[in-house]
């Protein structure tokens, strides 16, 4: 499999000096080879019926912060609203 790291890191917004364009390749590289040697694993599930397992319930905690405590942690806030970049073009 060939490695475009300069395309990922296009796709991912992110700059990669040239002299460490190698480097990241042969990483990304490495990654890959060892994803692939990993073993497969059947779709079966399989289950202790001896020791079941129980699951909590997802409660939310309400009333911990208050909005403007949130919002003191945010980078940018307008009209009570976080403010992110632009992804999509």
């Amino acid at each position: 499999m060939d490695i475009d790291i300069k395309y990922i890191a296009k796709l991912s917004r992110i700059s990669i000096n040239p002299e460490d364009e190698a480097k990241f390749e042969k990483n990304m590289q490495e990654i890959v080879d060892m994803v692939n040697g990993m073993p497969e694993i059947s779709d079966e599930l399989i289950l202790d019926k001896n020791n079941a397992m129980t699951l909590r319930e997802d409660v939310a905690e309400t009333g911990k912060f208050t909005r403007e405590e949130l919002m003191k942690n945010a980078p940018e806030v307008q009209a009570g609203c976080l403010l992110v970049p632009k992804t999509v073009e």
